[in-house]
């Protein structure tokens, strides 16, 4: 087929003079897999962007978003709603942990999460703690590229061009420690006491000022950093002693991607706000959430007169009909084929793939949890990322699709992936490491 002419696009979040060089066309997709303009199979290994979990082409979702375009394709979602935004906020606050009950609909991941940190601001006001207004976020952390999840966000290469961020906002410390816990199966030892980096800032700013802490239980983009054992649960005891709610940034992780619906379950901690995109509707459609815990929802709630706005936010594509239609299709299509906990299933032998590269050339860790690997490699020197995205290149030329972030591979395939889809990716990442210098 003939290409597009490629000078009007300016692409996100890539080397644009580099790929319009050599650009890399897929046209068609199902399954496992997608089809290049030259005809080329590649075997999705990062589930589209960490989103496609139900696997590519799933016809209940295609014709369930057909039949909701013909009925009504577009509701006011300000004074108005329709059926189908109900339906899919009662199944989603079912399947998250308590006290998760309550639910507010965006377009994506980087909305959830400034509508998450605007939450957390107003129901402290709504308590008459209006003074807390300082949020904490992490480095290394990825909350999005809005303004607020720039802000909480920790990743150099996101802000630096940007200059100023969101006031009154401070980090904690990382969690990525090599010297202590390279090639952890799963979570790592240590890095527990890491989580006490709160107290810190407690004692440098007063708890009576921080609102909200927001992490993501594993960092995805950043290079999958998994939690260290002991870590999540130290970080929600001292939210609690000092009246800080704890965001949990989920937008990757959840819908099944560390073996339950969300990896609050697979960790153990309740956070009480709880981020979602991506999987929500398998990557079919925009569409992002916010879950709140009830205490959250009721304070807000409960602040003005019952005839006033209690939120004022929102967006005109909020719980959009296409949206929901395709939300409710991707978790009957999860519940279905068992796939909220298909990562538990076949956990370990993506574990034993991943793991067992730990011997090829650059090499330095390997990390793990479900159904998500990075295997981070040693960059050269002057030219960080360049041996990893040459790893990418390579793989795409071999018919597999990887990401990098830094010099890490990441592998987040959909779920639906099988022993013989895990053996080639690991083959074909082997292979890509041993040819690149």
């Amino acid at each position: 087929m003939s290409r597009p002419d490629l000078a009007a696009h300016w692409m996100p979040f890539t080397a644009n003079r580099q790929y319009k060089q050599q650009p890399r066309l897929l046209v068609r997709a199902h399954g496992m897999h997608y089809w290049t303009d030259e005809g080329r199979q590649v075997l999705d290994g990062v589930a589209g962007l960490w989103c496609v979990n139900a696997g590519h082409g799933r016809s209940r979702i295609t014709t369930a978003m057909a039949e909701q375009a013909a009925e009504m394709d577009y509701c006011p979602p300000f004074q108005m709603g329709h059926p189908k935004a109900f339906e899919l906020a009662t199944q989603l606050a079912a399947l998250a942990p308590e006290p998760l009950r309550h639910v507010f609909f965006t377009n994506s991941g980087s909305e959830s999460v400034d509508t998450a940190l605007k939450m957390a601001l107003a129901y402290h006001r709504a308590r008459g703690e209006g003074q807390r207004t300082r949020l904490i976020g992490r480095e290394r952390g990825y909350h999005g590229v809005n303004f607020g999840g720039l802000s909480v966000g920790g990743m150099v290469g996101n802000r630096k061009q940007f200059g100023a961020m969101v006031a009154g906002v401070d980090h904690l410390r990382h969690t990525h420690d090599l010297a202590r816990n390279a090639f952890s199966v799963g979570q790592p030892a240590h890095g527990a006491e890491l989580a006490d980096d709160l107290e810190r800032l407690v004692a440098l700013h007063d708890a009576s000022t921080i609102a909200a802490v927001i992490v993501e239980p594993m960092a995805g983009s950043t290079g999958v950093l998994v939690p260290p054992q002991g870590y999540l649960q130290r970080l929600r005891e001292i939210c609690d002693r000092h009246g800080i709610l704890l965001i949990f940034d989920e937008v990757i992780t959840g819908f099944g991607r560390t073996g339950q619906p969300f990896a609050a379950q697979t960790f153990g901690v309740t956070p009480d706000l709880m981020t979602l995109a991506k999987g929500l509707t398998n990557g079919a459609v925009p569409m992002g959430a916010v879950v709140a815990s009830r205490a959250v929802h009721d304070a807000i709630m409960q602040a003005p007169p019952t005839n006033a706005i209690e939120f004022f936010h929102g967006y005109t594509y909020s719980a959009h009909p296409l949206a929901c239609a395709a939300g409710l299709a991707t978790l009957a299509t999860y519940a279905e084929d068992g796939l909220l906990t298909r990562a538990s299933a076949m956990g370990a032998a993506f574990a034993k793939a991943v793991h067992g590269l730990r011997d090829c050339p650059h090499v330095v860790d390997v990390r793990n949890v479900g159904l998500v690997a990075g295997i981070e490699l040693a960059g050269r020197e002057g030219a960080p990322g360049a041996r990893a995205f040459d790893v990418f290149l390579d793989c795409f030329r071999e018919g597999l699709l990887i990401r990098t972030t830094g010099d890490t591979i990441a592998l987040s395939p959909p779920l639906i992936i099988e022993d013989a889809h895990i053996v080639q990716m690991a083959d074909t990442v082997r292979r890509a490491i041993q040819r690149v210098a």
